[in-house]
This record gives C-alpha cells, sequence and structure tokens, in this order.
C-alpha cells in the first residue's frame, strides 16, 4: 500500500530545483534515528513525498515546494564512511552501518509553494505532523487526504 511523507531539506542547500536538474538522488545525511527509521522500515518504491523548503526568507517562504516519489529500496548512506564529510560517523563501518537513506526522484514543482503559514491556519490540514510546536523532523508521515489536499491546493 502507497505511504506518503514529507521530506525536508532547506533550500539554499538543497530544493526541489535542485532534485529536478539531478532527477534523481540518494537521500543523504539524515542523522535522526526515527527519520532513518522510516526510511529503513517504512518507505518503499513509489511512495509519495512533499518536498518542503525548511528555514524559508521572505522571498522563499517555508513550505511545500512539490512533489518527490521514493525510487529505491533503503541502503547504507554512503556520507557516513566519507571522513571529509560533515555527516560521517566514526561509529560507522561498511560492514555495520549505522545510517541509511531511500533514493528520492522528482515528480512536481508547484507553480507556487503552499507555506507552512497556510498549512497552520487551514483546518482541512489539522493533525499534520509539520504543523505541530517543534516538529523537527526532516521525514514525517502524511496521511493520503493531506497530501491530496496540498497536491490540489497547487491546483
Amino acid at each position: 500500500m502507497k505511504k506518503f511523507w514529507l521530506i525536508k531539506s532547506e533550500g539554499d542547500c538543497y530544493s526541489i530545483d535542485d532534485l529536478k536538474k539531478d532527477k534523481k538522488i540518494a537521500w543523504t545525511g539524515i542523522r535522526n534515528y526515527q527519520s532513518r527509521n522510516f526510511m529503513m522500515n517504512d518507505m518503499s518504491v513509489g511512495d509519495m513525498a512533499l518536498f518542503y523548503h525548511s528555514n524559508g526568507t521572505v522571498e522563499a517562504p517555508t513550505g511545500v515546494y512539490g512533489i518527490a516519489r521514493v525510487a529505491s529500496a533503503s541502503h547504507p548512506d554512503e556520507t557516513q564512511f566519507a571522513k571529509g564529510d560533515e555527516h560521517y560517523d566514526p561509529k560507522a563501518t561498511k560492514a555495520k552501518p549505522i545510517w541509511y537513506c531511500v533514493d528520492m526522484a522528482f515528480v512536481l514543482k508547484f507553480k507556487n509553494p503552499v507555506t507552512l503559514a497556510e498549512i497552520k491556519i487551514d483546518p482541512a490540514l489539522d493533525g499534520m505532523l509539520v504543523r505541530a510546536r517543534g516538529s523537527r523532523l526532516s521525514i514525517q508521515p502524511v496521511s493520503q487526504k493531506h497530501f491530496e489536499y496540498i497536491v490540489g491546493l497547487e491546483g
């Protein structure tokens, strides 16, 4: 059964435009156990995700900028082994990786983002984790109803 997600990235670090250009990328650098577990245990090829830019600005507000699709099964996040990488983990080994990721593929860029401010005031989106105060998870489950509603706001 297809599941739905919200994946966060800082827009000035890796944006929906970057994913559109790359077409597909390993969703590396996640260093939160709950988010890692979602990728390892719950995400499946074909699941859909809202692509969310966090830490927005006035010109590019925080919000949902498009749609991505899970394009691979989980696999070890190679950045954990790269000593020069900011996501290097000295406790991880090739034999016993700690961090896993999935590949994400570009699906659609919205003409206009659905901002966090809009998400927070829309009663149809009650219960979305991203609305919760202090919600910091970089990968969050989303109900099919909320996913379809946000996609519908795009037109």
